[in-house]
């Protein structure tokens, strides 16, 4: 089994979704499905039964699921200690972003980079659904979130940046063509949800009534963004957005309505309390010099 079909393996064996698991690995879902077959066929057992709702492992791919894990994060950790070591690095700060901003971002990268030229910096998406599960797996050492993050066992570091929002309509929609939007307009409208995310945080996000007590509606489960952006330009549902969704994105079938009584939307790293290290810790002081961007 090769490294990447061990990955795939392990990835799908925490998400129990095939669409998920290549979203987050960047592939097909029919390279996710492959490299299963490949692997239930070369042991000579089902690792994962699956019907149209539903994927869970068997007992035979849970026993593999805890043979893998140590191997694989053995091997990893190998291999970017030898990365780092050809360049000369002697750590690497791992930071998952949940904004797709992180070209905006870049004094902070660029100020920890030149006070800590033995460190690395590693960049890499991380998915909203189950969003701390990531720093509590130890795949990221920070995650830029949006705020509030309540969670006992994550330490919140100063605020990076603070975005307007905008709400998101199919060109046909009723509201298309407005100047702007309000925050009561989405409580005549369906919006989305997702399973995975404390109640709290995703009422930061979409809070669950309008400034005059009608019910926002989350009508519809999404698992990313891209099938949001399905629904809105189907005319199923309106969804709001920080606005720099609106600049990296950029959708023909969409129109993007400043909505201007919402709150901005904050943003921070956040890390788990108990992994807090060197590398974070210097993070956060280059995020409290520079301030907000």
């Amino acid at each position: 089994m090769e490294l990447r079909d061990i990955e795939i393996f392990l990835t799908l064996a925490e998400e129990l979704h095939f669409g998920r698991t290549a979203q987050r690995l960047y592939v097909s879902t029919a390279r996710v499905s492959q490299a299963i077959r490949q692997q239930e066929r070369s042991i000579g057992a089902e690792l994962f039964q699956r019907d149209s709702r539903n994927v869970r492992l068997t007992p035979a791919g849970e026993q593999l699921r805890k043979d893998l894990v140590p191997i694989y994060r053995g091997l990893k950790e190998s291999l970017e200690r030898a990365r780092m070591a050809a360049q000369g690095k002697t750590d690497v700060l791992r930071i998952g972003m949940i904004p797709a901003n992180a070209h905006e971002l870049r004094p902070y990268w660029e100020t920890f980079r030149t006070r800590h030229p033995q460190w690395g910096l590693r960049l890499r998406h991380a998915p909203f659904v189950d969003p701390f599960a990531g720093l509590r797996r130890g795949d990221v050492d920070i995650l830029v979130s949006w705020l509030p993050v309540l969670e006992p066992d994550l330490v919140t570091g100063p605020r990076m940046f603070d975005e307007t929002r905008v709400l998101a309509v199919s060109l046909d929609h009723e509201l298309a063509g407005r100047a702007s939007a309000s925050l009561e307009m989405l409580g005549d409208f369906r919006t989305t949800f997702s399973e995975g995310l404390p109640d709290y945080w995703g009422d930061a996000y979409t809070p669950p009534h309008t400034p005059k007590g009608r019910v926002i509606e989350r009508g519809l489960k999404v698992d990313n963004i891209d099938e949001i952006f399905t629904l809105v330009s189907n005319g199923e549902v309106v969804n709001p957005f920080p606005v720099h969704v609106s600049r990296y994105w950029g959708r023909p079938d969409i129109e993007w309505l400043p909505i201007h009584d919402m709150d901005p939307l904050g943003y921070g790293p956040v890390w788990h309390g108990e992994s807090e290290n060197d590398l974070v810790r210097a993070f956060a002081r280059v995020v409290r010099d520079l301030g907000t961007v």
